[in-house]
């Protein structure tokens, strides 16, 4: 075999150098970037979700153990998603803590320090005799409706009712108050609430939009510093019944609605359902929710249970209880029933109007049975306090 010229032979051996070390290159270029996706994985978020699908591996992967749980009340707003807890002997050390904003403060065991704004909720309510939540985990059952029907109810028996209103992107309670355009006021002892009569005051964002149709798209920390506010520097004075109105599900606000109020003698909440299977599903959650944060449950309210023809008295179920309705998953879930509330249209008339459903139509059936599910509020707090 002939040789090879001594030129030859050096430009190739120079271009299979250059091929290998490029190879090798990117090989290590590879597992770097490899490593790093797996160190760092990308947090799924409501905006990226469509792009990132979450198989039903994966979110059942999100439940943990019962002995691995942490309490609501023990992870910061805005902690990182595998929070281990503040109380926790890893807080601050764990690796999900790595690029948490509060890992400084947990390392340090400042984050174990319970927030001061606990007691000053607690002494700024010192003088509310109740303290009750409205809640829903399903949005469209009523509860904004009920909640203000409860109120007028309670102030028609010379009750001196608080009503306030922490859903923060959606205050209905306003227009349900009749209070629409109304301020807030400011004074030496905190806001003062807006009073539709001498014994009912309302506190609610709605009052401090300039324009009633701005959409508020606040992140959480926002929201909880608000609901805080409403809390500390409200002025309600002495109150027979603190009624809080909270938005649908489990999250923000009420995390934040049941931390500040631990130390001020909760005395529960009441929960709003439709009859069918669709409603009480969610529901069951808002139980649950309640059980875990350890929120005691007055009992459950199922509204708009069925329409009773005012012409010939006929009910008809227009929300069918294909699963036996809120009664049998009280009893099933050993909550509380508290009753019945029908479906009436002047329900809506007295809604939209700012009105009391008793002043509306004093003898019609949604009246006697809101003033029946008041009389058993009444009776379970009281009982509680007694004991």
């Amino acid at each position: 075999m002939a040789e090879r010229p001594p030129l030859a032979a050096f430009a190739c051996g120079t271009l299979f150098g250059v091929a290998a070390a490029g190879a090798m290159g990117y090989a290590v270029s590879r597992r770097t970037t490899t490593s790093s996706v797996k160190s760092k994985p990308e947090k799924v978020s409501a905006v990226n979700a469509s792009a990132n699908p979450v198989s039903a591996a994966e979110v059942r992967e999100v439940e943990k153990p019962a002995s691995q749980e942490v309490a609501a009340d023990d992870i910061p707003d805005n902690a990182a998603e595998d929070c281990v807890g503040v109380s926790s002997d890893l807080a601050g050390k764990a690796s999900g803590c790595a690029g948490c904003p509060n890992q400084a403060a947990c390392a340090s065991g400042e984050a174990k320090k319970p927030d001061p704004a606990v007691m000053d909720v607690k002494e700024r309510l010192a003088d509310v005799k109740r303290k009750i939540l409205v809640l829903s985990g399903k949005g469209g059952v009523g509860k904004s409706t009920v909640s203000s029907q409860l109120a007028f109810g309670m102030s028609a028996r010379n009750m001196d009712v608080g009503l306030l209103d922490v859903d923060i992107c959606g205050p209905s309670v306003p227009r349900m108050a009749g209070l629409v355009g109304q301020d807030v006021h400011n004074s030496g002892e905190g806001w003062s609430p807006v009073y539709v009569n001498d014994h009912l005051a309302v506190m609610s964002i709605g009052f401090m939009l300039p324009n009633q149709d701005d959409a508020i798209i606040w992140r959480g920390p926002r929201k909880n510093g608000l609901i805080k506010q409403f809390l500390t520097d409200v002025n309600w004075g002495p109150l027979d019944a603190l009624l809080i109105d909270t938005p649908p599900g489990t999250s923000d606000e009420h995390l934040s609605i049941v931390t500040y109020l631990q130390e001020s003698s909760m005395d529960g909440a009441v929960i709003v359902t439709t009859p069918q299977e669709v409603s009480l599903m969610d529901v069951r959650k808002e139980i649950n929710f309640c059980k875990k944060v350890k929120l005691p449950i007055i009992g459950v309210i199922e509204n708009m249970c069925g329409f009773v023809c005012p012409n010939c008295s006929h009910e008809e179920h227009i929300f069918s209880a294909t699963t036996g309705g809120a009664e049998k998953m009280c009893k099933d879930m050993d909550v509380p029933f508290l009753g019945r509330i029908p479906l009436d249209g002047r329900v809506a008339k007295a809604a939209d109007g700012g009105l009391s459903i008793s002043d509306l139509c004093p003898d019609g059936p949604v009246a006697k049975c809101v003033a029946a599910v008041i009389d058993e509020i009444l009776r379970v707090t009281d009982k509680n306090q007694s004991q």
